[in-house]
Parts: structure tokens; sequence; C-alpha cells
């Protein structure tokens, strides 16, 4: 009997010692939101609507960690984005295609294979006052807001085929280097992707910079290139954010320049007001290419997991022009507001 609750004992050792060393997470956004969008003259007219994931995308992920020993870990991530509204995938209807992938971390950095977010993105997120959401898009087109980064890419925020290796943080510096398989027979140049960032972050301080270069697959391959960089300051009455995007591909179709300037105050334990300001400048042409871009919202938490918002924006575009392709057209005024609330597990 002695022996067999001895056995029983370093068993449940063993299992505990076990689920210590390795977790899986199941979490997830729902993110729901009332848009009320005019998209000015020459447009069929106001359009009212219900979507999903305005402030954040909403989604299903599970994510997990197995420690190999000797500070080495296993890492994954599944992520699924969910158009609430109608109860169906985002992302174009990919089973995850928020992000999947697999890797290795230790003191050496870590290293991540898969389909996963471009090194600008997370970049831009960072400085972005609205957190790439709230602000932007279409009504009646669900994750459709992306803020700032509506204005800032021309190709998609997400990788797939792709290699990704980040410094660990290293007396506030980080960085990553990203590469994306084309995966074309006789070019390896063809569909292939490629970017790298860094930031810096000192106190209140943080700065980044980040650029990418995306190939298409024509025979003759155009490459669309990002370079971005931008920062916050925490003054603590407010947190200001200052950017500066530049765009162009290989042929000069696309090639723009982008100043953005922002703001979080917080104006109670649970509220804070967001406002940012953009201006865009279209260097394909030469008359008539710029458009101003201004946001403002609040969020308001009930709790760590619930939260309030709203927001109105306006895009005004010059006749030349239709930044983000958020307006009807060229030379359209947009306005959009929205009311919604955000639910995190």
């Amino acid at each position: 009997m002695k022996k067999s609750l001895i056995a029983l004992s370093v068993l449940a050792a063993v299992a505990g010692s076990a689920q210590a060393q390795s977790s899986v997470t199941v979490y997830g956004v729902l993110d729901m939101a009332f848009n009320a969008e005019h998209n000015g003259a020459g447009a069929p007219g106001n359009k009212y609507a219900v979507d999903s994931g305005i402030q954040s995308g909403s989604r299903l992920g599970f994510k997990g960690t197995e420690d190999l020993g000797n500070g080495l870990k296993a890492n994954f991530k599944l992520e699924m984005g969910v158009n609430a509204d109608e109860g169906k995938s985002a992302q174009g209807g990919l089973a995850f295609g928020r992000a999947a992938w697999v890797g290795l971390s230790g003191d050496f950095g870590s290293v991540q294979i898969g389909r996963q977010n471009k090194p600008i993105f997370d970049a831009v997120d960072a400085v972005d006052p609205f957190s790439t959401g709230i602000i932007g898009g279409n009504a009646g087109s669900s994750t459709s807001a992306t803020g700032l980064g509506n204005l800032v890419f021309a190709t998609n925020p997400r990788i797939n085929n792709s290699i990704n290796y980040s410094t660990n943080n290293l007396s506030g510096f980080q960085a990553s280097v990203q590469y994306g398989a084309g995966e074309q027979a006789g070019d390896a140049g063809k569909g292939r992707g490629m970017g790298l960032s860094a930031s810096y972050t000192a106190g209140p301080l943080f700065v980044t910079g980040a650029y990418q270069a995306d190939n298409d697959t024509a025979a003759v391959v155009n490459a669309i290139k990002h370079a971005f960089v931008g920062g916050t300051y925490d003054f603590g009455v407010a947190k200001g954010a200052l950017s500066f995007t530049k765009v162009r591909s290989d042929n000069n179709a696309t090639q723009y320049k982008l100043w953005s300037v922002g703001a979080t105050v917080p104006v109670s334990a649970a509220g804070a007001i967001i406002a940012s300001y953009s201006y865009v400048t279209n260097d394909a042409v030469k008359t008539d290419n710029n458009s101003g871009y201004f946001g403002i919202g609040y969020t308001h938490s009930l709790s760590k997991r619930t939260n309030l918002y709203t927001s109105a924006s306006r895009l005004k575009n010059d006749k030349n022009v239709n930044a983000g392709g958020i307006a009807s057209g060229n030379g359209a005024t947009e306005l959009l507001y929205n009311v919604g609330i955000r639910h995190m597990f």
C-alpha cells in the first residue's frame, strides 16, 4: 500500500511538472459596431450597417508553448478571423487567416514559420493611436476599419510561406527580419516578400522603423516598397504619436507619401479620447493630388475584458486621388460614424 502511494505521488509530481512546462491557451475577441457612412457627391446615398471587428478584428485563437529545456521553447499560434455579424470566416474565408505559425525561441531570440504579420504591420500598429482600428473602412464591410493601416498598406499586411526572426529585448532595442517565399517555378523573385523592422523603447519614448518589399508574379516583376518611421511619447496627460510613410512601386504607378500625427488623452480611469490627422500626397500625379484624413474617437472600459467605443472620421480627397480607396472615388469626401462594443476572452 505504501509503495502504491509513493508511486502515485511520483506520477502526480511528474504530471504536474509536465503541465507547468507546457501550456495551450484558447482566446478570442468579439467586436460588433453600428456604422453609418456617407460617401459624398456621386455616391448612392447614406449606408447603415452592423459590422464585426471595427476596433479589433473578431477572432478565435489557439496559442501555446512547450519548454524543451535549457531555455529553449517551442511555440505555435493558430488564429482565425471571424465576421461575427454573419458568422463567416474573415480574410477571404481562410481557416486561420490571421495567423498560422510554429517556431522556436530562446536566448538567441525567436524564429517563426508560416502565415504571420509583416514586421511593418506591427510597427504601424504600435504607433497608430487607433491601433489600426476604429476609424476608416466602409460600412457593411466587416474588419475593414484599419486606422492608419488603411492609408499605409498598398499590399496585404500579412504574409504566407514566411520565415521570421526576431531578437529578444536588448536594453530596449528589438529587431525583426522576414522572408516570404514566392514559390514560383523558375524565378524565386516572383511573389516574394521581404521585410525588416527595428524599435527602441526608453521610458516614455518609443521609436520604430520598418521596410517592406513585395513582388508580384508578373512576367516583368513589379515590387511595391513601403518605408515607415514613427514614434510615440507619453507625456502623462497625453500620449503623442508621429509617423511618416513612403510607398513606391517599381513601375511608378503607385507612389505616395503620408504624414500622420495623433494623440491619446486619458479623461478618467476608464476612458480615453483618441484623435489623429493624416495628410497624403499622391506623387503619381502632379496636381490636385492631396488627401486629408481626420478621426476622433472615445473608448470606455467596463472591465478588463469589455469596453465600449465610438468614433467619427472624415476623408477629403482632391480630384486626382482617393487615399486608401476608402471613399467612393477620386475627389470624394467620406464620412464615417460608429458605436460599438468589444469583448475579449
